[in-house]
């Protein structure tokens, strides 16, 4: 059997052969240029070759065919994706330290506890109570995909999830399908997110999140079509634990569990009550200072007392918790910790530093609890980021792909040769080029906010011009940026999910490629309704 190319090499084999294409393919640029009709100043988004570039945009326009940039681009792809590798790096190391304390352990135990007893619920046994968690949890983070665009932070909680699915008697893959693509389920059905239909629709000039109950609909068929794949492949995997592609990279975490497995003692160290009243203390003074925080959820926002209830809650559950085993009261803090992830990020708009920040504190907390001395910690912490360092370094190695293409100068080149291709084509046929454009795009530029500020001004007046609504350019731009995430080699978060999993690239690709192309078929049946009936908002 021939060995496969491990993945470092694979990602460098696409940063050659993406250096390559900067040799055969014209460099040119997209610009914004001010046009004055009837006497009203518009800006859209032209294409030039480089040579016939305007005079104002030539000096910032630098291009050069890649050659020995290969090399160089690793560097500048560290330095590109810096945030995401730090990101990974404290969160391997803070949860580095929380394993030390079991507390991860007593609660994968108590959960698998919990379902045996729902196993005794003639409903429930029928419907299988596997089956329910894991519905229920890909549906809680299908919706944060799409209310608010989770992405980066589903990096942290595969860490948690696939422990667990060890546990239940499935693979990693399993693990990275509950929170991942759960996640990009919802990502790609998008209802609220901000940061894609929120950006497409404003540059295409269309009333903020208008259409939602299109968007609703699609939402809910795209989660049963992928929710129904990966239930399929967990009972296929429960049945028979060797017939997963994954099942001897996996014995990682099988012996991690067993190394973990040993006898654990509850107990509550003086130093843990320490450790409850200084968090209470910072919670107190924050609510001081927050007493109220405005949630935004797309273009709606609600206000609540948000901090100071939960600091309440922390008063009475830390109590609780700490007179039971500081186990709990290390899952108290985990659990806080994603609470005010997901408040810091729809409330006051945090983005990776700030969720790094959040589960260092968590990690050094649950080290204090456990009365680590300080100079324990760091060596724990350090222990982590050494067993997680490999995800980091594929993340720098995968940034360089986009780095060759973007100093090739041909990103632009490619984005304008693929949106001439779209010739007079019926409406159907029309936004179903759109949508495979996207598609494409998607792969070179795996950042929505970023390919919906290059497309959206070019694909909204062209589909005026072939008759298709602004709207169903928005969806076949939103499907385009959703399904591929979970497959393209320069999604920097694809890749580091992938490393903290230890799941080698190319056995993800062998597994998730039937579903992305049963996904891709069914954005492309989504998309006809829009140019075919009449739907509010289209």
């Amino acid at each position: 059997m021939k060995k496969v190319p491990h993945t470092y090499v694979i990602v460098f084999g696409i940063i050659v052969v993406a250096a390559i294409l900067t040799w055969f393919i014209p460099t040119g640029k997209y610009v914004e240029v001010t046009k004055v009709e009837n006497g009203t100043e518009t800006t859209e988004m032209v294409f030039f070759y480089e040579e016939n570039l305007p005079p104002e945009h030539q000096e910032q326009f630098e291009s050069q065919t890649q050659t020995w940039h290969v090399f160089s681009a690793l560097f500048k792809g560290f330095v590109k994706q810096s945030n995401i590798i730090i990101f990974i790096l404290m969160i391997g190391g803070a949860f580095w330290i929380m394993n030390k304390s079991k507390a991860i352990d007593v609660g994968i135990f108590a959960f698998l506890k919990f379902t045996k007893k729902l196993e005794k619920i003639p409903l429930m046994n029928k419907l299988g109570v596997d089956n329910i968690i894991i519905v229920l949890i890909m549906l809680l983070f299908s919706l944060f995909g799409a209310i608010f665009g989770m992405s980066e932070e589903t990096i942290a909680f595969v860490i948690i999830l696939i422990p667990l699915a060890i546990s239940m008697g499935y693979d990693s893959i399993m693990g990275v399908c509950m929170v991942y693509i759960a996640a990009h389920l919802g990502f790609a059905g998008a209802i609220l997110n901000p940061f894609t239909i929120g950006i497409a629709q404003g540059l295409a000039d269309l009333p903020l999140f208008s259409g939602i109950e299109y968007r609703m609909f699609a939402w809910l068929v795209i989660n049963i079509v992928g929710i129904a794949f990966v239930l399929r492949y967990a009972k296929k995997i429960r049945t028979n634990p060797q017939s997963s592609i994954m099942y001897r990279e996996d014995e990682y975490w099988r012996k991690r569990k067993e190394n973990e497995s040993t006898e654990i003692k509850y107990y509550t160290p003086s130093i843990a009550w320490f450790v409850y009243a200084s968090t209470l203390l910072v919670l107190v003074i924050f609510s001081f200072f927050y007493p109220i925080t405005t949630m935004t959820v797309g273009n709606s926002s609600f206000t609540f007392w948000v901090l100071p209830l939960f600091t309440i809650l922390f008063s009475v559950l830390g109590f609780l918790s700490l007179k039971k085993s500081v186990h709990f009261f290390i899952l108290l803090l985990l659990g806080y910790t994603i609470v005010f992830l997901i408040v810091g990020v729809m409330g006051y708009g945090w983005y990776v530093m700030e969720i790094a920040t959040l589960f260092l504190a968590m990690g050094v907390a649950s080290g204090v609890a456990i009365n680590k001395s300080a100079d324990e910690i760091a060596k724990l912490f350090l222990e982590g980021v050494q067993d997680i360092m490999s995800a980091a370094i594929i993340v720098g190695l995968a940034g360089g792909i986009i780095v060759v293409l973007s100093d090739g100068g041909v990103i632009d080149s490619i984005l304008y040769g693929m949106s001439r291709a779209m010739g007079n084509f019926g409406n159907v046929a029309s936004v179903g080029v759109m949508y495979v454009i996207q598609t494409i795009v998607n792969i070179v530029i795996p950042s929505g906010s970023a390919k919906a500020a290059i497309t959206m001004p070019i694909m909204a007046p062209f589909s005026d011009l072939i008759g298709i609504s602004r709207q169903a350019t928005v969806m076949a731009f939103q499907f385009g940026d959703g399904f591929t995430n979970m497959i393209t080699p320069t999604s920097g978060v694809l890749i580091a999910v992938l490393g903290v999993a230890r799941i080698p690239y190319h056995k993800w690709l062998q597994w998730v490629w039937p579903l992305i192309l049963t996904l891709i078929i069914l954005g492309f049946l989504l998309l006809i309704p829009t140019v075919t009936m009449e739907l509010s908002g289209f």
